[in-house]
């Protein structure tokens, strides 16, 4: 991961093109033309050996003739002629290429790949259709148009889009930051574009075209990171992909691929979006409306019409109309007709003056239970739209600090075209039809969801309950995998799950005779199910190897002499170990789930959660999240199937025990975190009601590649490895990872702290903040930052933060920056050289390549700590910011 050399791609002072030439048609012609007669203020120079000059520019025959090495190369030859390019313009000194060049071979492609890492030379392509950066006048390209200078940055795999979308977003008025087409991203990739993009001050927000998504750690990483500064919308194309075949679990089956990047997509923070249309419309209502966290709606109308038409697209979206209170209803009426709707949609009838307007629009301001408000205008002779516009845009723009309350559709053109602009220009958000602004309400709660989600770092392993038995799981694993069995038995498999803090309903193994079946069900008591057992039967009910509700020792003798028959004829070759006989389970109002987990080619292990019973398939209700998983995180996975608003009870039927159900999604999250030997597994049925959660049958594949873990996850979870109780000055310290649950802990340090220790700190002497900027601090991504915390306990038994020390590395870990800071009252008694050497230790492990840190020059006890922990001055001169860099070697 790096965006090291990215500046060189997206703000060159000089740009070279290899291949230009005249001929009409050719890929070197057309972007020598879209550079030169651009706006790009740069140098620009033609490299062709067979022409002299282009119009009035001179044409250097080869790289070495080139008066500077150029900082980007634009290469538009032969696929062989590619590495040898890169290399000799490597060392020239220039440090970007675009490679437009289609039909490289994997052998040319490693072979430029090869040059081009020994200098940190960076390549878009090759196979693209190059880049284009508005502000900058950069159009590196082969489209057949330039981009409109803006606010947002599009990144796409697909060539053919690139061009297309320019010419859709060019007819629409819509500028960009930055268009960037990938090609086959054989080094720039869609991580490092989110490293880039995610601190540039131009861009607004990130918009994605994928087809397919690769190094799913580094590319999550990237999108977590970018998502707490922007919103990031993604189009994925391919939502019809097969799912694994010849899968052991219904789980194995179901997780098809597109599912787990919606997963992938929502833990990420970002937002999926189905169409290009929808694509910006996401982008406008992201950048005008986020900071609106209303949950519904009410729709203010001067025509019925086009009330019913939002109130129907906000049933088909799941948004809910906000319920007008009586005192809201009274306001209204005193200043409406008595013919007014007197309910949401609220519709002031087609001949109301702007007084009426003005009035409706401040009440329903006025209540906040009112949610967001939809303004849809029809234009009418009585009135002006303008006029009407003029009125409102000051109520509807919001306040310094305010959240965003109006949405606005103004229906029609010509007539309507002032009015929308007044309303553009004050900020408020604007949609063509009433359709499309429910739409994006919808798209905006979604987007809430998922930013909730990003702010969640579970541990991968969650202390509740009495510790799981990892050694018995170990056991019974490694048993099976000894034995050259990668299915576990139901019996083993249930086996794992109790030791893992899964209830399961009580279960026996018995010889594969009816006596013996018969005997173990008396012994439990009836009513029993019975089972066949065979590790070449996975779905047992598809070949009536599954009897419930037996009554009687007759019944199961029956069953098991039925069964064997059955087996015998249906699978003849299928090795028959036992039977399992376990108790009939009754429950009143009892619902059947599925909970399972599988390993997703791209994305490591997953969990899945829906509805359960044999026709799991027909029904297709389930949702998949990546581990690991908090309660919170079990919650949202829960809230995203059908059968969610059956647990929650109705008519006569009492909620189910919904925590029971959270806790078993955590407890297989734990599992697969804690044993990576799993590499499908399901259970199913998992019984619920009030009373509890309980699994009645349960199947394990195991793999002795280990793909599971938390060492594969996607998202790198809490790292509880990394805690450390130690003796400091008498009081029992925990040095550890910061965690999202230390948020109020952080605030009250904060506000223990002098101004002046924070000012040494940070530069500025703020003891409160935000609560989005504190949260940012406690709620990190452990792939790329880290914050280790030291927490004690006080006089009176509460915990509290004594010091924290912090360091971010840059996306290619070469470097990292860190800051640290103790309560001011226990400064000089060492804790700050605790951190310190925690801290050291740590990026050490993860292959950092220095420290770095920049302190005040007045800053007396940081710089002799630094001392002491062998930093390094680097700059011995007083910058204009009065500080000094200092830098510790750490390989």
């Amino acid at each position: 991961m790096s965006i090291r050399n990215l500046d060189a791609l997206f703000d060159p002072a000089s740009v070279a093109v290899f291949g230009a030439s005249q001929r009409i048609g050719s890929v070197g012609a057309t972007v020598w033309r879209n550079l030169s007669s651009g706006q790009f203020k740069g140098k620009l120079y033609a490299v062709n050996p067979k022409h002299s000059n282009l119009g009035d520019a001179p044409v250097w025959a080869r790289a070495a003739d080139l008066p500077e090495a150029p900082a980007l190369a634009v290469i538009c030859t032969p696929a062989a002629t590619v590495p040898g390019l890169i290399e000799e313009l490597a060392a020239l000194g220039t440090r970007a290429a675009v490679v437009l060049t289609a039909g490289m071979d994997a052998s040319q492609k490693k072979a430029m790949l090869k040059a081009a890492k020994p200098h940190l030379f960076r390549i878009l392509g090759p196979n693209c259709i190059g880049l284009l950066v508005p502000h900058h006048g950069v159009n590196a390209s082969f489209s057949h148009v330039d981009a409109l200078p803006g606010e947002l940055a599009f990144v796409s795999q697909s060539g053919a889009l690139v061009t297309a979308m320019l010419d859709w977003a060019k007819g629409r008025g819509i500028g960009f930051s930055h268009f960037v087409s990938l090609g086959e991203h054989a080094d720039v990739d869609f991580g490092d574009m989110l490293d880039y993009l995610a601190s540039d001050a131009k861009t607004r927000a990130i918009l994605l075209y994928a087809e397919s998504l690769d190094s799913p750690r580094k590319f999550m990483s990237a999108a977590r990171a970018a998502a707490r500064n922007k919103p990031v919308i993604l189009v994925k194309a391919g939502r019809s992909a097969q799912g694994q075949l010849a899968a052991a679990s219904h789980t194995g089956a179901l997780a098809g691929s597109d599912m787990v990047i919606d997963a992938a997509i929502d833990r990420a923070g970002m937002l999926r979006v189905n169409t290009l249309d929808e694509l910006f419309l996401a982008a406008q209502t992201l950048s005008r409306f986020r900071t609106n966290t209303s949950e519904s709606i009410t729709v203010l109308t001067n025509g019925g019409g086009a009330g019913v038409m939002a109130a129907d697209a906000a049933a088909f979206a799941n948004v809910n109309l906000s319920v007008l209170s009586e005192a809201t209803q009274r306001k209204l009426s005193e200043v409406l007709p008595a013919n007014w709707s007197h309910a949401n949609p609220v519709d002031i009838i087609g001949d109301a003056p702007v007084s009426r307007y003005v009035d409706a629009m401040k009440i329903l301001l006025a209540d906040p239970n009112a949610g967001a408000i939809l303004f849809i205008h029809a234009p009418t002779a009585i009135v002006p739209s303008a006029d009407i516009a003029h009125a409102l845009a000051p109520l509807a723009q919001p306040g310094p600090g305010e959240q965003p309350r109006v949405m606005s559709c103004w229906l029609g053109d010509e007539a309507v075209a002032e009015a929308r602009q007044l309303f553009q220009d004050a900020g408020v958000a604007n949609f063509d039809t009433p359709e499309k602004a429910v739409r994006a309400f919808s798209m905006l709660t979604r987007y809430r969801r998922n930013q909730a989600e990003l702010t969640e770092a579970p541990p991968a392993l969650i202390g509740q309950g009495p510790p799981p038995d990892w050694a018995q799981v170990r056991a019974v694993v490694k048993s099976a995998l000894d034995n050259g069995r990668d299915m576990l038995t139901e019996l083993e498999a249930k086996t794992v799950l109790a030791a893992s803090g899964i209830q399961v309903v009580p279960t026996q193994r018995v010889d594969a005779n009816a006596d013996a079946a018969s005997a173990a069900a008396l012994a439990m008591g009836f009513p029993v199910v019975l089972k066949i057992l065979s590790d070449d039967i996975s779905h047992k009910s598809d070949v009536g190897g599954v009897a419930l509700n037996l009554l009687d020792e007759a019944a199961v003798r029956t069953a098991a002499n039925t069964m064997l028959a059955r087996v015998a004829q249906q699978l003849p070759t299928a090795r028959i170990q036992g039977f399992t006989v376990q108790a009939m389970v009754r429950r009143e109002h009892a619902q059947e789930l599925i909970v399972g987990s599988t390993i997703d080619r791209a994305f490591g292990p997953v969990i899945l959660f829906g509805q359960g019973g044999t026709a799991v398939e027909v029904m297709a209700d389930r949702a998949v999240a990546l581990p690991p998983l908090n309660v919170s995180l079990a919650k949202a996975l829960v809230a995203r199937t059908r059968v969610s608003r059956l647990l929650a009870g109705w008519r006569d039927t009492p909620a189910v025990d919904e925590a029971s159900v959270h806790q078993v999604l955590v407890a297989l999250s734990q599992l697969i975190a804690e044993i990576p030997e799993i590499a499908e597994l399901d259970i199913n049925p998992l019984i619920v009601n009030f009373e509890g959660a309980v699994a009645l049958d349960a199947r394990i594949r195991l793999s002795a590649q280990a793909p599971a873990g938390a060492e594969n996850f996607a998202i790198r979870p809490y790292p509880a490895n990394l805690e450390e109780q130690l003796d400091w000055q008498g009081r029992q310290v925990c040095l550890r990872p910061i965690c999202p649950e230390d948020e109020a802990l952080h605030m009250e340090f904060l506000q223990a702290l002098s101004p002046e220790d924070i000012r040494m700190r940070v530069f500025y002497s703020k003891r409160t903040m935000e609560r989005s900027e504190l949260a940012r601090l406690v709620q990190i991504d452990y792939a790329r930052e880290m914050a280790f915390v030291a927490v004690a306990t006080d006089e009176n038994g509460n915990r509290q933060t004594l010091g924290v020390v912090r360091a971010l590395s840059d996306p290619d870990n070469e470097e990292a920056e860190f800051g640290v800071i103790v309560r001011s009252e226990l400064k000089g008694g060492g804790l700050g050289l605790l951190l310190m050497r925690k801290l050291i230790a740590y990026l050490r492990s993860q292959g950092t390549s220095r420290l770095v840190a920049h302190v005040l020059d007045q800053n007396d006890r940081m710089l002799k700590l630094a001392n002491a922990l062998g930093f390094k001055e680097i700059t011995q001169e007083r910058h204009d910011d009065g500080t000094t860099r200092i830098t510790l070697p750490l390989t």
